[in-house]
């Protein structure tokens, strides 16, 4: 399978199977459609090479040229460069019938929320139900729970969520020392992690969060016209001036790494390539700016429409992330850090997440979901911390979804980097969770097409 397109100035050539990418010239980039169906034919030898030939007479380059296209063309394949055929699909059956090990909790500890954030999933911390705190009990069954549920795995991710989690922070410190107190006795090793609004952020809590949370994600949406638009408290008022100097006084004293700025682009800020860059020249290094995702009525929804000029913004972005980098004022964005030597493990390549099996969230009061999303929809209810799984035809279902159950996925080029998107979109769009949300697709594809091109532009210097 073969992806091939121009961006940039640069004839990139994708063979989805094999993952290599290769930057060519015109007549490579001309001939290699003609001449894969030909190889695909399992002709050998000077046969083979003279169907090629015959494949690529009519293009408008000398006889010299097209032999050496040919001759390098089919020496790529011969070395399983191109045209690869799948070495994933056999290996989806062994990974549906491996042992279902839990490795990582989103747990909900604060049902609540001090802004009032337009798109909000989660309903401003409700979720659909009720305003809540977890309590150390049940945080302390999750930890528990977790490591029962672990198997031989050492190494265990916890991410305090919400709502806002620093609204129940003595919770979190609490959780933080039990699951280190589980660590030597069950040889056991725990990534906590943090995402939050800032508002409640001081110094005593950051200085916690720089010895104990791996990561820290930090929610601005960009500029502070965009930001306040979108993330105001109850009352109105924006939330930009207060979080802006927190935010950077975090990315600093973690030394622009494990940390990001986590924004959400709307209808109302088509042009997010702004907001990027907003965010990069206050200083941040680690940057996400995502699109909403919401139902189509909303007024801040994305729209079919709003897709060209979305893939344009996302064009615009790249070659500014190129220039930034150029001039030694580099940054990673999220959606374009791709690794084309190694790449996921097989099982991520074709599952993504591991939502509703390798991945659980928890809420205040002890309830398991397959991710934070489905929170709040009792279809999606597993168990909960005390029992465990007792819906484990919820996690059947989850362990089946993969690219080859989707049929919109079999033939889409990005599918081993997305993995088949997200389960929770497409259930919200289309009632199943072996579905895709199109618009995402068509941004998630135009994503990896801009992120190899970086590569290409940057692997030139």
């Amino acid at each position: 399978m073969i992806h091939q397109y121009k961006n940039n100035g640069y004839n990139i050539v994708m063979d989805v199977n094999s993952g290599s990418i290769h930057v060519v010239d015109d007549i490579i980039y001309d001939s290699i459609p003609l001449i894969e169906p030909v190889y695909e034919l399992g002709l050998e030898g000077d046969e083979r090479k003279e169907r090629a030939l015959q494949a690529i007479a009519d293009l408008s380059y000398s006889d010299e040229d097209k032999k050496e296209a040919v001759e390098e063309i089919l020496a790529l394949a011969d070395d399983d460069y191109l045209f690869v055929k799948d070495i994933y699909q056999d290996y989806i059956f062994d990974f549906k019938k491996r042992e279902t090990v839990v490795k990582a909790l989103c747990l909900h500890i604060a049902h609540d929320c001090n802004l009032a954030c337009q798109y909000c999933f989660a309903e401003e911390g409700e979720y659909h139900g009720r305003r809540a705190l977890m309590s150390f009990e049940v945080g302390k069954k999750a930890l528990d729970f977790l490591v029962a549920h672990s198997g031989n795995r050492i190494n265990l991710e916890v991410d305090f969520f919400g709502g806002e989690p620093l609204m129940n922070w003595q919770v979190v410190k609490d959780l933080v020392a039990y699951g280190r107190s589980l660590e030597e006795p069950h040889h056991k090793k725990f990534r906590f992690t943090l995402t939050t609004n800032g508002v409640l952020l001081n110094d005593e809590i950051l200085e916690f969060c720089n010895k104990e949370m791996a990561n820290v994600v930090l929610s601005i949406d960009g500029r502070k016209e965009v930001h306040d638009r979108m993330r105001p408290f109850r009352g109105g008022q924006g939330s930009y001036d207060l979080i802006v100097p927190k935010f950077q006084k975090v990315a600093e004293s973690r030394n622009q790494m494990n940390y990001y700025v986590r924004g959400t682009f709307t209808h109302h800020n088509l042009d997010f390539s702004k907001d990027v860059l907003h965010l990069a020249d206050l200083g941040f290094k680690q940057i996400s700016v995502e699109p909403v995702v919401a139902k189509p009525e909303d007024h801040y929804a994305i729209q079919e429409e709003d897709l060209p000029v979305l893939m344009e913004e996302y064009d615009k972005l790249a070659k500014e992330i190129i220039r930034y980098r150029k001039e030694g004022k580099g940054f990673n964005f999220f959606h374009f850090m791709i690794d084309l030597k190694g790449g996921p493990c097989v099982a991520k390549r074709l599952s993504g997440c591991g939502s509703g099996t390798e991945y659980l969230a928890v809420t205040p009061w002890g309830d398991l979901y397959p991710c934070h999303q489905f929170v709040g929809n009792e279809e999606f209810l597993m168990g909960n911390v005390e029992e465990g799984i007792v819906r484990t035809d919820i996690r059947d279902c989850f362990k089946e979804c993969n690219v080859y159950a989707k049929d919109k996925c079999k033939k889409c080029f990005a599918k081993f980097y997305c993995s088949g998107g997200c389960a929770a979109n497409s259930y919200n769009f289309h009632g199943s969770i072996n579905d895709a949300y199109d618009i995402g697709c068509e941004l998630q594809r135009k994503r990896v097409e801009c992120a190899i091109m970086i590569k290409a532009a940057l692997a030139e210097d």
